[in-house]
């Protein structure tokens, strides 16, 4: 009923806009302000085989998520899944206004990592919103892609990320300003904590300050090149526990143009209490030592992507992405991971300008302080029509 009820005020919504205003080839206007709108539909079908347990049911198998590779289990055999989750549409705004400045809007939903409907029958999943910002004088206000990630790092794959065990990546709610080159912003904290001796993690949402990111990026004739900085606090508050920490990132990434429109992607990430923004939150920011105060974990992550075009319809890619966690055994106990890492190839089929075609192959490995470790192998077949 939701999603029917969603879809029917967007219909209505953009219904009304027509009628009151003049149509464009690619959206619509309304007095000072241009509406445009696109998206795609992605169907994606997965084979998954992993060596030591199976996924379970849910969002490790829409997608590769590093922590979700079992370890030290009985092998299940493989599961096959379709999902068209990863679809998705935006709404994006201009208006020009009387000062003669520029304000921008855009708004995104997709279906991915939600709750809602079951594979029985009906296959219903609730929209999630993906990003909501507004655009003023080099400022930006809203959620949207964090600062410290540089999307032009992300690969070209058939997998939702790619590189995700080395990737910084985060949606959140932040104020950036951007300066040419230069971007400074403040975002959304959160905190994920390690139990002193392990187990379930704790997410505290105790910060007092937002996290700070600074970041400055150039194009040149060869590519383009970032480097980014993270400062950020740690904190977990309690009736009987109120301990903060510091925390720090470092991320540089590149892009690399080769002949025939081939290029090579880079991403390299260190820093103590990382935590949540590399490879989906596989390690924590911090662990509770045994006086109850917080010591952040530190974490390294590299990815390289090399993508070759065969023609002017087929074009390949093969990516390897890790990440290394330095734990304190001693405080985290055996059964955090330690490393993961994946490989990755594929044959992807351009039929036309919209419309794509996919096969990848994934390898991936997660290994856990106690020495236990285990591999995933996924076979995904894609298709995509962009709009």
């Amino acid at each position: 009923m939701r999603q029917r009820k969603t879809l029917s005020a967007l219909t209505t919504a953009i219904a009304l806009a027509l009628s009151a205003g003049s149509v464009q080839a690619n959206g619509f206007n309304i007095g000072d302000t241009d509406v445009t709108f696109g998206g795609y539909v992605k169907l994606d079908a997965m084979y998954t085989d992993s060596s030591d347990g199976q996924i379970a049911t849910g969002i490790g198998r829409d997608f590769y998520i590093p922590s979700l590779t079992p370890v030290g289990g009985a092998d299940e055999g493989g599961t096959f899944d379709f999902h068209a989750r990863q679809s998705r549409f935006f709404f994006k705004t201009t208006t020009q206004l009387e000062n003669g400045k520029t304000l921008g809007g855009h708004i995104e939903l997709d279906f991915l990592a939600t709750a809602g409907g079951d594979e029985r029958i009906t296959n219903s999943y609730s929209p999630r919103l993906r990003q909501a910002f507004i655009t003023y004088d080099g400022w930006l206000f809203g959620q949207t892609w964090s600062t410290f990630m540089d999307l032009s790092a992300l690969p070209d794959t058939l997998d939702f990320i790619g590189n995700t065990d080395a990737m910084p990546f985060a949606r959140q709610a932040q104020i950036r300003y951007t300066s040419g080159n230069f971007q400074v912003a403040i975002e959304n904290p959160e905190t994920t904590v390690t139990p002193f001796g392990g187990g379930g993690r704790i997410t505290t949402d105790d910060n007092a300050t937002p996290d700070l990111v600074f970041k400055y990026g150039k194009k040149t004739e060869w590519g383009n090149w970032s480097v980014s900085a993270l400062v950020r606090q740690l904190a977990y508050e309690t009736a009987t526990i109120d301990t903060t920490t510091s925390a720090f990132g470092l991320s540089a990434t590149a892009k690399i143009l080769l002949a025939n429109n081939n290029d090579i992607r880079i991403t390299a990430t260190t820093g103590s209490g990382v935590g949540r923004y590399i490879g989906l939150n596989t390690a924590n920011g911090a662990v509770l030592d045994g006086t109850n105060e917080l010591d952040a974990i530190d974490s390294t992550a590299f990815a390289i992507a090399y993508r070759h075009n065969w023609n002017s319809q087929w074009r390949s890619n093969l990516v390897y992405s890790m990440l290394s966690v330095d734990n304190d055994i001693a405080l985290t106990g055996a059964g955090v991971t330690k490393t993961t890492s994946s490989w990755t190839t594929n044959l992807i089929y351009q039929a036309a300008k919209k419309l794509m075609f996919g096969v990848e192959y994934k390898l991936a490995n997660r290994e856990v302080e106690s020495g236990l470790d285990g591999d995933m192998h996924r076979l995904q077949f894609s298709a995509k029509y962009d709009f």
